[in-house]
């Protein structure tokens, strides 16, 4: 047989081969991590390819198999590691350093001096390194930050509302929902952008907080940006902008969306978030975003102007709030780790702190339904 046939055939088997593992991973119905110390679960990643799961714990990442054995874990950064995706042997995960509460809650705990800056970044952990527990983030070649200036600057401009000043464009607290899908109303198979979600104050006085804000960006050139972390000398490598910047009409929320998952089987991205607390809104758990429909220009008004915008749209149904003419769900789960694993089936994290306060998450695989009442429902051994 010619040598270059021979070379051919043996690459289309290999990628045959991680497709059909790929497609057939036996997911378990449920996975837990047992107790991980003092900070709560944020998001949940997996890797279909090598059947392995990640969690993040705000300062920690944990790598398990999916019989929930422990293979690795990496610590040493006191930034707060939100909402995570895997993509090409990698974790991505959003990484906040700041000092309100939250940067002064995490600072406090670990007894280290709190950053004097503002830093949000994108963690990029090497799965394939991550072979052991607690693997230092600052020691070892196994993360490298990516650095955003929009939400940076959006966090340190203060605006007017009304006639008050208020810190923080958009209310913005920082980014934590995260996820690769494609462009906003184009097909499935196109090319895939990471989204970054911005966390959103709750601050009820204000009128300016009630949408949420999602960046696109594109991720061909982000190994000329990457860098690793060092807390007392953080870097500021990374695009000067988002290759876009979208809205959402969802009202007010707590913290703005805390996971964000694009899931391929429905096309759309779905929203889980820590609800509102403006009367005048419905206050959902849930959101599910339009992902078949194309962005439109629309007004907004921040800093007490108007301002045009790029927005999404959320998917409507029979669970519409007529007052405000937005749609979502009342959903208990989902804000601390909302992953698809295709069919329409999801791992969504069950959180839990023990009577000695330490954090534990348990996942289990749902589907998702779209019910009024019951938008998921729970996979159980019969």
């Amino acid at each position: 047989m010619n040598k270059s046939i021979l070379i051919l055939l043996c690459c289309v088997a290999s990628v045959s081969s991680l497709y059909s593992q790929k497609m057939n991973t036996i997911w378990p119905d449920s996975i837990a991590t047992g107790s991980q110390g003092k900070f709560h679960v944020q998001g949940v990643a997996v890797d279909s390819t090598n059947s392995c799961v990640y969690f993040s714990f705000t300062n920690s990442l944990i790598k398990m198999d999916l019989s929930g054995k422990l293979i690795g874990s990496v610590v040493g950064f006191a930034g707060h590691l939100g909402d995570l995706d895997f993509k090409d042997g990698k974790v991505y995960g959003s990484l906040e350093y700041k000092s309100d509460g939250i940067g002064k809650g995490i600072s406090n705990e670990l007894g280290l001096d709190i950053s004097k800056e503002n830093g949000f970044y994108i963690a990029i952990f090497d799965g394939s390194k991550i072979v052991r527990p607690a693997m230092n983030a600052e020691k070892e070649d196994l993360l490298k930050t990516v650095y955003l200036a929009e939400p940076v600057m959006d966090y340190e401009t203060s605006v007017k509302v009304g006639d008050a000043i208020k810190e923080h464009r958009y209310a913005c607290s920082g980014i934590d929902g995260l996820t690769f899908g494609p462009a906003f109303g184009t097909k499935k198979d196109k090319k895939e952008y990471l989204y970054v979600a911005y966390g959103i104050y709750g601050d009820t006085t204000r009128d300016d907080n009630d949408h949420q804000v999602i960046l696109q960006y594109d991720i061909d050139n982000w190994d000329s940006y990457g860098q690793m972390l060092l807390l007392n000398k953080l870097h500021r490598s990374g695009p000067k902008k988002p290759k876009a910047k979208y809205f959402l009409k969802t009202g007010n929320t707590t913290y703005g969306i805390q996971n964000l998952a694009y899931d391929a089987y429905s096309g759309n991205f779905f929203a889980a978030v820590y609800k509102g607390k403006k009367a005048i809104y419905p206050n959902y758990d849930l959101f599910v975003i339009d992902g078949k429909r194309k962005p439109t220009k629309e007004i907004i008004s921040s800093d007490n102007k108007q301002e045009k915008v790029a927005m999404v749209h959320l998917v409507e149904g029979d669970n519409k709030d007529t007052d405000s003419g937005i749609s979502g769900w009342y959903f208990q789960w989902g804000a601390t780790g909302l992953c698809p694993i295709g069919n329409g089936l999801f791992y969504i994290s069950h959180n839990k702190k023990t009577s000695d306060g330490e954090q534990q998450s348990t996942i289990h695989k749902y589907k998702w339904v779209g019910e009024v009442k019951s938008p998921f429902r729970m996979i159980e051994k019969k």
